[in-house]
């Protein structure tokens, strides 16, 4: 199992960093190959520029301003989001993430002929995990339409394998939520992990020679 877990907060201290810790935990306990990237710490560039966009469908010359992602997007078969909701959607770092690394020819292929529509192009990614934050309650978050987990589980879930295991996992009414609240979604999140990873893969021990 090969894990890209895309991790979205500023604040190095808040909920969603105990979040991530859990999830990073379960993925070592199964032996999973992890691979971390926090937007924010590595400074990522969210701002899809005007440069890039004259080269979006020019492959492979796009992949040239985020191949270090494209390395890590290509390598997973499970990948992992953990964000805190903002306006009932991504935060603009993590939509600037989808924006700029899931390109032409990599995440999905351009339709050949007119009327056609894009096709899946990351079907090697079999496991997709949501882990997310909202200020707002259940109801009301799925009565506006739930934009951020319809993007990630309808929208990037169409382009990887057909059969691709998903979990959301969501702590609504973030902003009142007790302590006993915060370590109950914590568990949550580790049982949310468990059935995304499902059979846990162990590393194989090299025998000494």
């Amino acid at each position: 199992m090969k894990a890209l877990v895309i991790y979205c907060h500023p604040n190095a201290e808040s909920f969603t960093a105990a979040v991530r810790d859990v999830v990073l935990g379960r993925l070592e306990a199964a032996g999973a190959e992890t691979r971390l990237r926090d937007l924010y710490a590595d400074g990522f560039d969210p701002v899809l520029s005007g440069a890039e966009l004259t080269t979006y469908t020019d492959a492979p010359a796009n992949r040239a301003p985020v191949e270090d992602q494209l390395a890590d997007l290509e390598w997973c078969d499970t990948l992992i989001f953990v964000y805190p909701t903002w306006w009932y959607g991504l935060p603009a770092m993590l939509k600037g993430w989808l924006d700029r690394v899931l390109l032409p020819e990599v995440a999905f292929h351009m339709p050949k002929a007119e009327g056609e529509t894009i096709r899946p192009g990351l079907q090697h990614i079999e496991r997709i995990g949501v882990f997310t934050t909202c200020g707002a309650s259940r109801w009301l978050t799925f009565l506006v339409g739930a934009p951020g987990k319809r993007t990630l589980l309808r929208g990037l879930g169409f382009l990887l394998h057909p059969r691709a295991r998903k979990v959301f996992v969501a702590k609504y009414l973030m902003d009142s939520a007790s302590k006993d609240d915060l370590s109950d979604h914590l568990a949550r999140v580790g049982r949310g992990m468990d059935k995304l990873i499902g059979k846990r893969v162990l590393r194989r021990e090299v025998p000494a020679q």
